[in-house]
């Protein structure tokens, strides 16, 4: 790739898509583009645009603005609608944090967000650390007097993919994440799988046939109780654990140390839209991307990504649940009579139209009482 200097808008607009693209890249020379590419466009907007003189609000509306990005995009880095809206209107600055979570995910110069205000201090990740340990205790999953270091030490022994997770981590997992309590989550999540019986080397011949098989599960009156048996005939473990302080998790796929894939559901977001998606998003990354090398794939669906995995999995899942050609009729303009039509046609839950037809215009007012909120919870417990 070539970098030249930035000598007009169009020359930085030109920039930004370069190191957008450089952006989900991990080889060498793509890091090192993308680092002398970072200095070409800050020097530029130092010049031009003066974000670094900017307050952290500014400095993050600029960015907003240049990504297209609404408030509530923000709220995986920043936290609670209430907490966007402050830090956007300058009530309240960004802790250490959350100005890491800019910086990794929207790429917003460092120096540009800390401004020359007091900033709220780093939330402790002992704190959140502590608080999954108390939760774990409570689900008796460890010991009352292990510490969580030791109880990830005792799942490394039957589950070594947890070793693996420093290195594993994609594009999905938000920069706030507490890396402690999320080895826990996931070293909890193998030892259950540990536990769980399922047919062993099955060979799916087609996994997209596999995928709308499933999909359509979720048009039965008792889909909580096919779902299991369906993943169990593909040779796939179904685990549900809730979401743990400090992981901002919606879902994961990973390999127990037999080879068996795993699929692990925290239902953070209690709808059947988006149970489904999440369900099919990980049964993608078991069709398509689990290995030797990649163990295991975490995912925060609220987190945008263009890792080409992750669009990958999007794409599987999204086909999967509603195939493109029966889609294709919906529009803007489409009703709750059109929507239920389309559901029946595809053979899945009304909630998986309504759900994508709220993501893909951004309308999030509409067909709510189709979405399904709270049956999840209530139809499939821990285990």
């Amino acid at each position: 790739m070539t970098i030249r200097p930035i000598r007009s808008d169009e020359d930085y607009q030109s920039a930004l898509e370069q190191a957008h693209s450089l952006i989900v890249r991990h080889d060498k020379r793509s890091i090192d583009d993308l680092e002398v590419l970072q200095a070409v466009i800050e020097k530029w907007e130092k010049q031009h645009h003066g974000i670094e003189g900017a307050t952290p609000a500014q400095a993050i509306h600029f960015r907003m603005n240049h990504l297209n990005l609404s408030p509530r995009d923000l709220i995986p880095y920043l936290g609670s609608k209430s907490r966007v809206s402050e830090i956007l209107n300058g009530q309240r600055q960004p802790t250490v944090d959350q100005i890491r979570a800019l910086n990794q995910h929207l790429k917003i110069p460092v120096r540009s967000l800390v401004g020359s205000a007091k900033h709220e201090p780093a939330t402790r990740q002992s704190s959140a650390s502590l608080a999954a340990a108390k939760r774990l205790r409570a689900l008796r999953m460890m010991k009352p007097t292990e510490s969580l270091s030791s109880f990830v030490s005792r799942a490394n022994i039957v589950a070594p993919a947890v070793a693996m997770l420093r290195k594993t981590r994609t594009e999905r997992t938000n920069a706030k994440t507490d890396l402690s309590a999320l080895e826990a989550w996931c070293a909890a999540v193998l030892l259950r799988a540990e536990q769980v019986s399922v047919k062993q080397n099955v060979k799916v011949v087609d996994w997209e046939a596999a995928a709308r098989k499933l999909a359509q599960v979720s048009a039965n009156d008792r889909w909580h109780d096919d779902l299991k048996k369906t993943l169990n005939g593909f040779g796939v473990v179904l685990i549900i654990l809730e979401h743990l302080p400090g992981t901002y998790l919606d879902g994961a796929a990973m390999r127990r140390a037999d080879g068996t894939p795993v699929i692990a559901l925290t239902l953070r977001h209690d709808r059947l839209d988006n149970f489904w998606f999440t369900l099919l998003h990980e049964f993608a990354h078991v069709a398509c991307h689990l290995s030797g090398e990649t163990p295991i794939i975490l995912d925060d669906l609220d987190v945008a990504s263009d890792d080409k995995v992750e669009k990958q999995a999007d794409r599987f899942a999204t086909d999967a649940l509603i195939p493109e050609k029966i889609w294709a009729r919906v529009t803007e303009e489409s009703r709750s009579e059109d929507l239920l039509a389309v559901a029946e046609e595809a053979g899945v839950h009304p909630a998986i139209a309504a759900g994508r037809w709220r993501f893909q215009y951004s309308d999030y007012r509409r067909f709510s009482k189709l979405l399904g909120p709270g049956q999840v919870k209530a139809a499939l417990t821990a285990e």
